[in-house]
Order: structure tokens, then C-alpha cells, then sequence
């Protein structure tokens, strides 16, 4: 049996693809008791009895041959790729990234500003290109719309404070942010003075996890309708 695997989990674990349907998996009966202990999951004393027992499962699932025809690597080497071509530097920061949407926009805001002004640690023009997916922790009463990308384009936008020579685009590769109808979205040097021309503070926009409306109102969403695959988010801040 051969797989192939399309990737959108950071690491590319075959086995956490889509839950690695044609994967054996890795975990043991022993697992399964920490988790239920770990959330206080009530069980039966059969079931509880049946997971202390060792798996009767090894060595009786298939073996077969793991392709990764499609990963978040490949999407970034291919950006990369196509930005040599247009003579413009590439530094891939990673693809499987982690963290609060706004606290990695933070970071990375500070490395594009370093490039910009000091040449470090490339110098431009240079385009900064991840993957991985970043958090939206929603504080009470204060959910409004938007995704991971468009929350980590507003917070980079806001941690720019309107930079001269830098610009940036993220979306999530299958065409939808969360929930909503766009991708993701695009930030310019100007984004914080035509949402200020709007009557629009962006930091505002930001605090209420409300930054599809934003980008809405400047019209620099990005809307490109499903694109029937998935290899992660993908992030590009260019500096000229």
C-alpha cells in the first residue's frame, strides 16, 4: 500500500494527517489512561481494565510506503523559488510556526524592521516567508470576525506603525480563514492611515478579534474561494 499525503499539520507527522487513516499509530493504551486522567474523563471499570492491558494491536497493521507529495516546506520552498526569480532575497523563518496570531506578527514586525533599517540578517529587498499555524485566543464578549491570518496581519500592521518600504500578505492555503469567505489579507505601508480615514482604530479592530471587518472596510482582503487543498498557512512580509 502506498500513501500519499498531503500535509497541513506542522511537522508533517503521516500519522496526524487527516488523523493517518493508512498510518499505524504511535500511541498506546498507557496514553489513552493519561489522557482520560488528564481531563477527569469518567470510564467504566471494563473499559479502564481493557486499556491496562498491552495492545493486542502490534505488528497487525499494514506496512506500506509514506509519499508527502504536497507540505508546508514545498509551499515555502516554491515561494521562494518564485521570488529569486524576481530578484528579491528569500528567508523562509519556518513551517511549522506556533504562537498567538498577535505576538508572532509582534516578532515578526521586529525582524522585518531589522532588515529594513539595519541589513540583518539579510538585507533587502528580502521577503520573510513561514507556515505553521498561529492562535486566536478569544476573550470573553469580545468576538468579532476573522482567522488566524487576518488577526496576525492587523497585529503586524499595528506593530509597524505604517514603516515605510514594507508590505506582507497571509491566508490560509485551502482559501479560508476560519470561518469566513476570504483566505486572509494584505497590509501597506498606508493600511493604518486609510482604516484612520475610515474612522477606523485599528488597535480597537484588534482587541475585539474583529479584523475581517477591518480589512472589509479598507478593502485589502484577500478572497480567492476554495482552492481544494491544504498545506497551512502561508505568510510573506516583503521589504523593499
Amino acid at each position: 500500500m502506498v500513501s500519499l499525503i498531503i500535509s497541513d499539520v506542522p511537522g508533517d507527522n503521516p500519522a496526524d494527517v487527516a488523523s493517518g487513516p493508512t498510518v499505524a499509530d504511535s500511541s498506546t493504551p498507557e496514553d489513552a489512561l493519561k489522557v482520560l486522567e488528564r481531563y477527569a474523563i469518567p470510564v467504566s471499570a471494563a473499559v479502564r481494565h481493557l486499556l491496562s492491558q498491552p495492545s493486542a494491536l502490534s505488528g497487525m497493521l499494514p506496512v506500506g510506503e509514506v509519499r508527502m507529495i504536497a507540505t508546508p516546506a514545498m509551499a515555502l520552498q516554491a515561494a521562494a523559488s518564485a521570488a529569486r526569480h524576481h530578484g528579491i532575497t528569500p528567508l523562509i523563518l519556518g513551517d511549522a510556526i506556533e504562537g498567538e496570531s498577535r505576538e508572532v506578527a509582534t516578532v515578526m514586525a521586529g525582524i522585518a524592521k531589522s532588515v529594513k533599517q539595519h541589513g540583518y540578517p539579510l538585507k533587502g529587498p528580502a521577503v520573510l516567508l513561514s507556515g505553521g499555524e498561529t492562535t486566536v485566543t478569544v476573550s470573553e464578549g469580545k468576538a468579532g470576525k476573522g482567522g488566524r491570518n487576518t488577526e496576525f496581519l492587523l497585529g503586524l500592521a499595528c506593530a509597524l506603525r505604517g514603516e515605510s518600504g514594507i508590505w506582507a500578505i497571509a491566508g490560509d492555503s485551502d482559501g479560508i480563514d476560519g470561518t469566513e469567505d476570504a483566505a486572509g489579507a494584505m497590509i501597506f505601508p498606508d493600511t493604518l492611515l486609510r482604516g484612520k480615514t475610515c474612522g477606523l482604530d485599528a488597535l480597537s479592530y484588534l482587541n475585539a478579534h474583529d479584523s475581517y471587518s477591518y480589512f472589509h472596510a479598507i478593502n485589502d482582503l484577500l478572497i480567492t474561494g476554495p482552492t481544494l487543498t491544504n498545506v497551512n498557512d502561508i505568510r510573506a512580509i516583503l521589504i523593499g
